[in-house]
């Protein structure tokens, strides 16, 4: 087992996931990994190389190949700034369909498992408890309504002036949610020994409480 600490923070999509695991990270002083981000990367390096997404070898040969770095300022793709273009609806739609290759999976999986460094890494995505990291001391799963996810996106995405329908959104979010719980490899699925959040009706502020509150009793 590593000595290296780490708390796994998986759920699905506009969960809250990202903003929860990044306010734990800064109150213990901790790395983050956005494990969501690498795939996000992978799925805008195949869009911007025009590869087929139906194409699992073609696009796992760009996960292994993959030129990226993370700063303050975001994540970096061929030293070009990427941080609001991986968050672009299609990029994500495009990253949720890659995410269900096996191929792709493996590839980008010692990549993740490297973030875990001293002093302790908080990490975000769909199968970090599951997978990536199976020893961590603490997993979460954190879950909220379908609906009050998609009003959360909705918030974001105009909050950045970008056009978005609430529709669409809650449609795009039951659709990853069913690609995500449903693929063959490495599910979205609560570990068995993972505490489960629902975020629905906490505050950012609560939920991050919450983790710290287990993270001091485990």
């Amino acid at each position: 087992m590593s000595v290296v600490p780490v708390i796994t923070i998986d759920g699905p999509t506009a969960s809250g996931k990202g903003t929860i695991t990044s306010q734990v990270a800064q109150a213990l002083g901790w790395h983050v990994l956005d494990s969501g981000a690498l795939y996000r990367l992978t799925a805008l390096s195949a869009l911007q190389k025009e590869l087929s997404l139906d194409d699992e070898a073609a696009i796992a040969h760009a996960a292994e190949n993959l030129d990226v770095s993370f700063s303050a300022e975001g994540a970096m793709l061929e030293s070009q700034f990427v941080g609001d273009a991986i968050r672009a609806e299609e990029v994500g739609n495009a990253a949720s369909k890659i995410a269900a290759y096996p191929q792709v999976r493996e590839a980008l999986l010692q990549r993740q498992r490297n973030f875990r460094t001293l002093p302790g890494l908080v990490a975000d995505g769909r199968d970090m408890g599951t997978v990536v990291f199976t020893d961590a001391p603490l997993k979460i799963f954190l879950v909220a309504d379908v609906r009050i996810r998609a009003e959360r996106r909705y918030k974001q995405l105009k909050k950045k002036g970008i056009s978005a329908s609430l529709t669409s959104l809650l449609e795009d979010l039951q659709a990853r949610d069913l690609r995500d719980t449903t693929r063959a490899s490495a599910p979205l699925v609560a570990a068995a020994d993972a505490v489960t959040i629902d975020s629905s009706h906490l505050s950012i502020e609560d939920t991050v409480a919450k983790v710290l509150s287990l993270w001091q009793r485990s």
